[in-house]
C-alpha cells in the first residue's frame, strides 16, 4: 500500500477558488510524488511560469498523467479511506484542465517548499555567459532528481517515526486498559474470553505487529536513505573536483564557469541531510553502529571537502612582490559561531605537496601576512578568506635535476584551518593547495615561468601525483594549447588556421620542407622552451608569446577581422603574392625579432618581372608612437590587401583624424612612415642594397592556388627579415621604415 506523507500545516495552499479543495501535494502517494519530481526536473524548474503559454501542452501532459496514475492507484488500494482521499484528489486536480499551467506551477513551487524545510531550496545559478558556453559542466550540481529522492525518503522516514510513535501512544493506552480490567475479572469471575476483552487483547496485538513492521521497514529506509546520500555526496566530489580542475584550465584559455554558489547549495543540502539521519538515529532506542560510523565518516569528508581556492594565486610570483589569494568555505553558514576561522597559508614544494597527509617538514619559503579570517558575506552568502597584501620573502629550492632551470620548480600554496560546524562536537581540520607556482627574483624569468605553467595547465592529468607532467605530447595537442592560450589572451574569436599551425609545426621541429601532417609527431618541453630556435637567441615559447603580447595590445581588432594573415612561411608567402598586381601585400608576423609585425608586398623589378618585399617589423615600442592603419597608409608603395581589397576601404578606419592646427600660430607635425629612401628630396627610387636582394619573381611562373599547399615545400628559411644563409635577408637598418621630421623647417617658420 502507498505511503503517505502528511505535512500540510507546513505547505502554503493557494488561494485560487479552483484550487482551494486540492489535498497538499504531500498527501500524495510516494509513487506520484516521484514522478512529479522526476517530470518537473526534467523539464526544467524554471521554464514553467503561467505567462508562458508555450509551455501549456507540457504542462498538460503533466496534468493528464497525474491524474492516470492517481486513479489507477485509488483503484488498487484496498483502504477504503485511503481510496476515498485518492479519488476526491483526482476529482479536484480534474478541474484544473483548463488552466493546466497553474497546476505544473503549483506542483513546482510546493516541491521548492518540501526541501526548504529540509533547508535544502536550491539556488537558481545565475546565468553568466560563461555558464552557458560551459557545456562539459552543464548540471553545476549533481541529479536534482537525486537530491528530491533522498529528501522524499528523509521525509518518508521522519513520517514512520511519528506513526510509530503514534502507535506506541496507542499501544501504551491499549495496555493500560487492558490492565485495568484484569482485576475486575479476577473479583468478579468474567470470562476471559469475553468478546470485548478478546477483541481488545487483539487489537494490542496487531498494534505490536504495526509497530515492529514500522520499525524493520523505517531501519530499511534509513540504510536506503546512507546508500543515496553516499551517492549523491561521490558526485559532489566528483564536480568539486572537475571545478577546480576547469579553472586549472582556465590558464591556457579554456572556458569556465567560476560560480560556486550551485556547488555551495548542494554541500549545504548534503550537510543538512546528513544531521536529519543522524537525528533519526539517535531516536532509534537500539542504536545501529553501522549507519552512525558511515554517516560519520560522509561527514568528516563533506567538511574537509569544501575548501575551495576560489581566486588563485598568481602562478608566477616574484618574491618581495604583493599579491592577493581568495579562499571560500562552501559550508560557511554552518560554521559554529564564536571563535572566529583563522586560515593560514604557507608555502610548499613539490615533494610536500605530494604528502599531504603527513604535518609538512622544514619550511620551504617565508611567506608575510599569511593569515586571513573566515568572513561571511551576507548579501553574496560566501564565506571567504581573502588574502590581500600576501608576499613572498625568501624561497628555498631543491636542489636541481640535470639542466632544469629555476623557472622549471614548481610550488603551491598549501591553506589551512581548524573549524567547527554547528551541530558536531568535534573540529574538524580542513586543507586545499593552490594551483602550481613558479617563484622568480627577476621579471626577465616571467616569460620562462610562463612556459612551465602553460605546460602544466595544458598536459597535465586530473588525478596526477603532484606536479607530474609528460616530457612529450603530440603536436596536436600542443596547437590546441596555442591556439586556445592565443584567442584568449588575445580576446577574439578569430582563430589560427591550418596555414598558421603548419608553419608553428615547422617552426617548432625545424622541418621547413616538410609538408605532411604534424599531427602525431611528438613535440618535447626542450623544443617549447628550452632549447633556442635555429639561427635564433630565443626559445620557441618566447617567440610565440612576443607575438600574443603585441597582438594583445596593439592588433586585436586587425586579427579579429582576418586583416592579419600571422604565421606564414616563406614558400607560401611565395606562392600566394606571386603574380598577383604590384602593390598587393599582407601582414604577417616576424619570423625573427620578437613580437614584430612586417608587411610582405609585391613590387616591379627593373626588367619588367616582380619581386616580393619585406618591410623591418613593428614593435609595440614603434606601434606605440604610430598604429598600424596610420603606418599603412603612410606607404605609398602597398594598395591593395591580399587578395583585392583596396587599402584605404579595408583600413579607413583605423586611420587617425587630422590634427587641428595649435594654438599661437604653430605648424603643425606630424609623423610619417618612410620605407628605405622614399620621399627624400632627389631620390628617384629606392635603392637596393645587398641585403635588401628580394626573391625575383618570373612572369613566366606557373600559378598556384591562393592559401593551399600543393606540393611539397622546398627547402625553407625560417628567417624572412634575415636569416643564416642571407638569401632571403630583407632588412636592415638601411632599408627599416623610419620616421623624418623636417627640423629646419620646422625651426625656420617657428614665430618669434
Amino acid at each position: 500500500m502507498a505511503q503517505w506523507i502528511h505535512m500540510s500545516q507546513m505547505i502554503q495552499r493557494l488561494s485560487d477558488d479552483t484550487v482551494n479543495n486540492l489535498y497538499p501535494l504531500t498527501a500524495f502517494p510516494i509513487e506520484v510524488r516521484h514522478f512529479l519530481a522526476e517530470w518537473i526536473e526534467s523539464q526544467r524548474w524554471d521554464d514553467f511560469a503561467l505567462e508562458k503559454v508555450e509551455l501549456e501542452s507540457q504542462a498538460q501532459t503533466l496534468l493528464d498523467q497525474t491524474i492516470s496514475m492517481l486513479q489507477s492507484i485509488s483503484q488498487q488500494n484496498a483502504n477504503v479511506v485511503d481510496r476515498m482521499k485518492l479519488m476526491q484528489i483526482s476529482k479536484n486536480i480534474t478541474m484544473l484542465n483548463q488552466q493546466p499551467l497553474r497546476f505544473a506551477v503549483m506542483v513546482k513551487e510546493i516541491l521548492a517548499k518540501e526541501r526548504a524545510l529540509l533547508g535544502t531550496l536550491p539556488q537558481t545559478p545565475s546565468s553568466t555567459p560563461q555558464y552557458q558556453q560551459h557545456q562539459n559542466r552543464e548540471n553545476s550540481f549533481p541529479s536534482i532528481q537525486n537530491v528530491d529522492h533522498l529528501v522524499l525518503k528523509v521525509l518518508e522516514v521522519q513520517d514512520i517515526r511519528q506513526k510509530m510513535h503514534q502507535l506506541q501512544e496507542e499501544l501504551n493506552w491499549e495496555r493500560q486498559n487492558f490492565e485495568g480490567l484484569q482485576g475486575p475479572i479476577q473479583q468478579n469471575g468474567m470470562d476471559p474470553k469475553n468478546s470485548e476483552i478478546q477483541k481488545l487483547q487483539n487489537h494490542i496485538q496487531q498494534l505490536e505487529y504495526n509497530v515492529k513492521a514500522l520499525a524493520t521497514k523505517r531501519f530499511q529506509l534509513l540504510k536506503e536513505c546512507v546508500d543515496c546520500l553516499d551517492q549523491c555526496q561521490t558526485r559532489l566530489i566528483s564536480k568539486l573536483k572537475a571545478w577546480r580542475w576547469e579553472q586549472h584550465k582556465a590558464t591556457i584559455g579554456h572556458p569556465f564557469d567560476e560560480n560556486l554558489h550551485p556547488l555551495q547549495t548542494w554541500c549545504e543540502q548534503l550537510l543538512g541531510v546528513n544531521g536529519k539521519l543522524r537525528q533519526e538515529l539517535m531516536l532509534i532506542e537500539e542504536p545501529i553502529p553501522e549507519l552512525q560510523e558511515r554517516l560519520g565518516k560522509l561527514l568528516q569528508v563533506l567538511i574537509q571537502s569544501s575548501l575551495m581556492v576560489e581566486k588563485q594565486p598568481p602562478q608566477v610570483i616574484k618574491t618581495q612582490s604583493k599579491f592577493c589569494t581568495t579562499v571560500r568555505y562552501l559550508l560557511g553558514e554552518k560554521v559554529a559561531s564564536g571563535k572566529p576561522v583563522v586560515l593560514k597559508a604557507q608555502i610548499i614544494n613539490e615533494m610536500q605537496a605530494r604528502n599531504l597527509g603527513s604535518v609538512p617538514g622544514d619550511n620551504v619559503g617565508e611567506l608575510i601576512n599569511n593569515t586571513a579570517i573566515l568572513e561571511h558575506n551576507a548579501v553574496s552568502k560566501s564565506t571567504c578568506a581573502t588574502f590581500r597584501n600576501m608576499s613572498i620573502k625568501k624561497i628555498k629550492r631543491a636542489d636541481r635535476r640535470g639542466s632544469e632551470s629555476v623557472t622549471e620548480e614548481k610550488f603551491a600554496l598549501l591553506f589551512s584551518a581548524e573549524i567547527t560546524i554547528t551541530g558536531c562536537d568535534t573540529p574538524y581540520r580542513i586543507q586545499m593547495i593552490s594551483l602550481p607556482v613558479v617563484v622568480i627574483v627577476h621579471g626577465s624569468q616571467d616569460n620562462n615561468a610562463l612556459a612551465t605553467i602553460i605546460w602544466d595547465c595544458a598536459f597535465s592529468e586530473s588525478d596526477r601525483v603532484p606536479f607530474m607532467v609528460p616530457e612529450r605530447v603530440p603536436w596536436r595537442m600542443m596547437y590546441s594549447t596555442l591556439n586556445s592560450k592565443f584567442t584568449s589572451e588575445v580576446q577574439t574569436n578569430h582563430n589560427l588556421d591550418h596555414y598558421n599551425q603548419h608553419f608553428l609545426a615547422q617552426k617548432i621541429f625545424d622541418k621547413p620542407d616538410f609538408a605532411d601532417d604534424f599531427s602525431k609527431i611528438l613535440v618535447s618541453w626542450g623544443q617549447f622552451n628550452k632549447e633556442v630556435l635555429p639561427g635564433r637567441t630565443f626559445t620557441f615559447w618566447q617567440w610565440f608569446e612576443g607575438v600574443m603580447d603585441l597582438s594583445k595590445k596593439h592588433l586585436k581588432t586587425y586579427w579579429s577581422e582576418g586583416l592579419i594573415f600571422g604565421f606564414i612561411g616563406k614558400q607560401h608567402l611565395h606562392l600566394i603574392l606571386k603574380d598577383r598586381p604590384n602593390g598587393t601585400f599582407l601582414l604577417r608576423f616576424s619570423d625573427s625579432e620578437i613580437g614584430g609585425i612586417t608587411i610582405a608586398y609585391v613590387s616591379a623589378t627593373e626588367n619588367g618581372g616582380q619581386k616580393i618585399q619585406n618591410i623591418q617589423p613593428f614593435t609595440k615600442k614603434d606601434l606605440d608612437i604610430r598604429n598600424l592603419g596610420d603606418r599603412i597608409r603612410d606607404i605609398n608603395d602597398i594598395t591593395y590587401l591580399y587578395p583585392t581589397f583596396p587599402k584605404d576601404e579595408v583600413f579607413k578606419r583605423f586611420y587617425s583624424e587630422p590634427q587641428a592646427s595649435p594654438p599661437g600660430g604653430y605648424i603643425p607635425v606630424s609623423l610619417q612612415t618612410r620605407v628605405g629612401t622614399e620621399g627624400r628630396e632627389g631620390s628617384s627610387a629606392i635603392p637596393l642594397t645587398p641585403s635588401m636582394t628580394p626573391i625575383a619573381v618570373s612572369p613566366a611562373s606557373n600559378i598556384y592556388p591562393v592559401n593551399q599547399f600543393q606540393q611539397p615545400l622546398g627547402q625553407q628559411e625560417q628567417d624572412m627579415e634575415g636569416g643564416p644563409r642571407g638569401e632571403f635577408s630583407g632588412f636592415n637598418d638601411e632599408a627599416s621604415a623610419n620616421m623624418e621630421i623636417d627640423f629646419e623647417s620646422l625651426l625656420e617658420n617657428l614665430p618669434e
